[in-house]
């Protein structure tokens, strides 16, 4: 296999050609073999040094990430923002200054403001990786939602991707959209007129106002959590409100078709935007979507900060 991937920084999908998802999906599959085993690690970036440098809260990112570096032999340092000097009041670029100057192979950063990552790699020489960035992108989610759908349903063409919820401050909504469209789905996104961002069907979307008629028929089911640290207004009435009209029940998930996908890129707010029994029940790939979390992002770091030219990923 050649290791064809042209970018050098990982900060969003909206750059990436549906060439460049597929093969880090392909690769994903790869690693993701590498996970199945009892011996899960491989020494492919055995001294490569790679920091995770997250400014804002995460378990599933974050882990995800330090187990993906790990099972490639990367020495992995964790960075979050409590212990980082921007507590302290040292701005980003003295941060990004003092990372290059510790000649790292790759950064992944997660970050409250929109163009972080995009502003950090202009000041480093290392590969740039975008774990999350205020409401713009999510990368790395959008790719493992790719890789499980696709593990299930084998290709894109033709498939229904309903998307519910908080689309207006969402960044994985935006990640999935253009991964989504470009690999040839069709999605659709539903919630609260007051959630919805103006224009979002310029995006080659359908939008729905109501969740009933958006998952209806649906192949996929993506629901999204409230994004209320990033609601500054009241964007609707109450939790108990939001539930009733735009939860998941098992009620609105029978209209998708009998073999959909249930997913949520957590963390779940159960009983609000998904019930307890579509969250756990048979059509559920929520754990699935942690798992393959790790191979995408064992993908990533190989295709950014992996040795260069053609090759395959060595194995043990």
């Amino acid at each position: 296999m050649t290791r064809s991937f042209p970018h050098r920084h990982l900060l969003g999908i909206e750059p990436l050609s549906r060439e460049d998802i597929v093969t880090v999906l392909d690769l994903a599959d790869r690693f993701y073999e590498i996970s199945e085993r009892p011996l899960k690690r491989v020494p492919t970036l055995r001294g490569k040094t790679v920091v995770a440098l997250f400014l804002e809260p995460s378990t599933r990112t974050r882990t995800s990430f330090e187990i993906a570096g790990k099972r490639l032999s990367a020495d992995v340092i964790n960075v979050a923002g409590s212990s980082s000097s921007t507590s302290k009041g040292e701005t980003l670029l003295d941060t990004a200054l003092n990372l290059a100057a510790m000649r790292l192979d790759a950064v992944i950063l997660r970050h409250g403001a929109s163009g972080a990552p995009h502003f950090l790699s202009r000041h480093l020489d290392c590969a740039v990786i975008n774990a999350g960035d205020g409401t713009h992108e999510h990368p790395t989610q959008a790719l493992l939602d790719a890789a499980t759908i696709r593990r299930h349903k084998g290709s894109f063409e033709g498939l229904t991707v309903t998307i519910v919820g908080d689309i207006l401050h969402s960044r994985v909504a935006r990640s999935n959209i253009h991964a989504l469209a470009k690999l040839g789905a069709t999605v659709k996104v539903a919630g609260p007129r007051t959630m919805m961002p103006a224009g979002i069907e310029s995006l080659g979307v359908q939008a729905f106002d109501r969740i009933e008629p958006a998952v209806e028929g649906a192949d996929v089911v993506m629901v999204l959590r409230l994004q209320l640290e990033r609601q500054a207004g009241a964007f609707f009435p109450n939790i108990r409100e939001y539930s009733r009209t735009f939860g998941l029940s098992p009620a609105r998930a029978r209209l998708a078709k009998p073999n959909c996908l249930i997913m949520h890129p957590g963390p779940m707010n159960r009983g609000v935007e998904i019930s307890p029994e579509v969250a756990d029940g048979e059509q559920s790939v929520i754990l699935e979507q942690v798992t393959y979390g790790v191979a995408v992002r064992m993908a990533v770091l190989y295709l950014l900060a992996g040795p260069s030219g053609e090759g395959e990923p060595t194995a043990p």
